[in-house]
């Protein structure tokens, strides 16, 4: 066990280098921009519809795409390469999304000389503030070793996806964030497909850290077939994480307010608070379907972390019998640089939990 004093250590790091990067006038705050007026209200309407039926969606294949590759560099053992696709949102998606964003990127590092189907393949998504593919394809990296590849999606609102108007990772809007997680969620059911049909893999799965856990967490809810699922200092819900942890800190409230305040008068920043919980508990992945295999949905957390509260993953558990939590020592900050072994080695126990599959085609050049 760790004594209070060092978790408190973590705990406090978490807040120091929030109070660094959010609370400081080197970046504007979350939402500066409001909440996204008509495609706020579009996009509320669509997934409230869409609950009820995401028992249907479940069992529909994704959308086919047919990515664009270059190799980047190659060697006897493995390759990388980066591709390109149109992101398979539908019309009114695609309308709302920033057109920097219309088309998806992704780095693709996978071993060479093995049978696709002696092979596995897991999807990162990114955390917020991970723009480019470095920190997730050294975090996959080392499982080459163990035919293990990993496919890297660059989020829409990021990297060269980023609206031009957009500081950083700092989403302008409120809309933006239901956005990026509806497109994330598209592209990656529909990569883990082309992985499964196009290439063969025997395994699959997706994991993602902190915002790109909540993502991975939707993608294994929702995918047909069974996936290794890893959500890595993950909340159940981005409510958690921008209503209770420290990014509450880094949103503009009374930019917010203001923006309400244009539709109706008196608006006080508790009813915005309020809002915000109702608006993102569209999030909430206890209100997703239970994945194919629960059993190989592995959730790892921090015992002192300032950005996600112990409750809010055990009520994911809680949700998928038959998932694992595993806890390290520290908190957001400190688990993210300190206990990548510990990622590594939930993918690979994850990935053992399922049976392998027949692949239906080798991967096209």
């Amino acid at each position: 066990m760790v004594s209070g004093n060092l978790g408190s250590l973590h705990y406090i790091l978490d807040h120091v280098y929030a109070a660094f990067v959010h609370r400081t006038k080197l970046s504007t705050p979350f939402f500066s921009r409001g909440w996204g007026g008509n495609k706020l209200d579009l996009l509320e309407t669509m997934i409230q519809q869409l609950f009820p039926d995401l028992g249907k969606i479940q069992k529909i294949p994704p959308t086919s795409i047919q990515p664009r590759w270059r190799t980047v560099w190659e060697t006897k053992s493995s390759c990388l390469r980066e591709g390109t696709f149109q992101t398979p949102c539908d019309e009114q998606l695609m309308n709302a999304l920033p057109p920097e964003s219309h088309t998806a990127r992704v780095a693709f590092l996978f071993p060479k000389s093995v049978p696709p189907q002696k092979m596995a393949c897991v999807v990162h998504l990114a955390g917020t503030g991970d723009h480019t593919f470095d920190r997730r394809l050294r975090l996959g990296g080392p499982l080459l070793k163990q035919n293990i590849a990993t496919m890297v999606l660059e989020s829409p609102f990021y990297g060269k996806r980023r609206p031009i108007l957009q500081r950083g990772s700092k989403l302008l809007c409120v809309s933006d964030l239901l956005l990026l997680g509806r497109s994330t969620i598209e592209e990656s059911r529909s990569l883990l497909h082309w992985l499964e049909t196009e290439f063969g893999f025997g395994k699959t799965g997706v994991c993602g850290l902190s915002m790109g856990g909540v993502h991975a967490a939707m993608v294994g809810s929702l995918h047909p077939r069974p996936l290794a699922i890893l959500p890595f200092l993950s909340p159940h819900s981005a409510a958690v994480a921008f209503c209770e942890g420290i990014l509450k800190h880094a949103t503009a409230w009374e930019a917010l307010r203001e923006d309400a305040a244009g539709q109706k008068t008196s608006v006080t920043l508790e009813q915005v608070r309020e809002r915000m919980r109702s608006v993102l508990s569209l999030t909430d992945v206890t209100r997703f379907p239970i994945p194919r295999n629960p059993q190989a949905a592995i959730f790892v957390a921090a015992t002192d972390d300032g950005y996600i509260p112990k409750h809010s993953v055990l009520e994911l558990q809680k949700a998928w019998p038959g998932s694992e939590v595993r806890w390290v020592i520290g908190g957001h900050v400190s688990s993210f640089i300190l206990h990548n072994d510990v990622f590594r080695k939930a993918i690979t126990d994850s990935l053992d939990r399922l049976e392998w599959r027949e692949p239906s085609s080798m991967m096209k050049d």
